[in-house]
């Protein structure tokens, strides 16, 4: 068994994520606390109790999300588990698992991840924006249909997350174009989003842009672990090209279902660990490759299945 460890991005938050973890082991609050220090709010309280809509919030989405992953990730190193040999992280977590290899610190990490989300969510005006995600048609018919719909608007396939199931992203007359273009083309199902950003699209270049003089003045270290960035499914070793792969991340695609290929071919991954709450990746994983071993880590019984994993992995 060879264990890759990878980490969510928004859409797997939900109220009262990862409570039962959060009791059972205090790591996970201090590590909140921790990120609420740097933020000036209590991230911990919105967790387990704010509202849905400020849940859903990009600019509080993220930290939320970057916290949750590290936290899930040190307690797993606390209770003896097993090193994984390469990281990843869908969008957003992508940033937890650069501090799970010690190539962000925590503390400077939320502060960027804060700037990014606020960049963000400032780039496009509300409502101008949207997300959907489609089912049942290739990459390449997808792609197709953005561009039958674009009409000098943006609308792009951002996220390639497994067969049969990519996000488009773009502006909100553009994407219900493509809906009616996909639908007709054969789509089996065409699900508008409920975000306020559309991520991994070119309305994102603004952003991304502002996000670069951040980063450059941000510290970071070479990575202890190998992450494979979202933008083309590879490892970067040098400082500078990790900042600019984190620049070109808030435009160009998420490609997942290349990135757990590479954790395969070129690391021998069998098994993927997912450091957060929700089980989104671990659902894509299993449509990626059926045969990949997979566990989400939610509370201490979920994590007693991943430690067995370590066993495995040790015999």
């Amino acid at each position: 068994m060879t264990i890759a460890g990878i980490f969510p991005g928004q859409g797997s938050q939900s109220l009262g994520m990862l409570s039962a973890l959060g009791t059972d082991f205090a790591d996970v609050r201090n590590t909140f606390q921790e990120a609420s220090e740097v933020l000036g709010r209590d991230l911990w309280q919105l967790a387990q109790e704010g509202t849905e809509v400020a849940l859903n919030s990009t600019e509080n989405t993220q930290p939320l999300m970057l916290a949750a992953g590290v936290a899930v990730w040190r307690v797993w190193l606390a209770q003896g588990g097993c090193q994984p040999v390469a990281l990843a992280g869908h969008s957003l977590g992508e940033y937890s698992a650069l501090v799970a290899a010690g190539a962000l610190d925590f503390a400077d990490a939320v502060s960027l991840v804060a700037e990014r989300a606020r960049l963000m969510q400032s780039a496009v005006a509300d409502g101008e924006g949207a997300m959907a995600a489609i089912l049942g048609l290739d990459d390449a018919q997808i792609v197709a249909g953005c561009e039958q719909a674009a009409q000098n608007d943006v609308v792009e396939a951002v996220n390639f997350n497994s067969p049969g199931q990519v996000v488009i992203a773009g502006s909100a007359v553009a994407i219900d174009r493509a809906i009616q273009v996909l639908t007709e083309m054969g789509a089996k199902k065409a699900i508008k989003l409920s975000v306020s950003v559309p991520s991994h699209c070119a309305l994102m270049k603004p952003a991304a842009e502002k996000l670069a003089i951040r980063l450059a003045a941000t510290a970071f270290n070479p990575a202890q672990l190998p992450v494979l960035h979202n933008v083309d499914a590879a490892a970067r070793t040098d400082v500078d090209a990790t900042r600019t792969a984190l620049e070109q991340q808030l435009y160009r695609p998420v490609r997942w279902v290349d990135t757990i290929q590479g954790l395969q071919n070129a690391y021998g991954v069998t098994a993927a660990i997912e450091f957060g709450p929700g089980k989104v990746l671990t659902g894509l994983n299993k449509r990626i490759d059926r045969k990949l071993g997979a566990v989400c880590i939610l509370d201490s019984k979920t994590l007693e299945e991943a430690l067995k994993l370590c066993e495995e992995t040790a015999a």
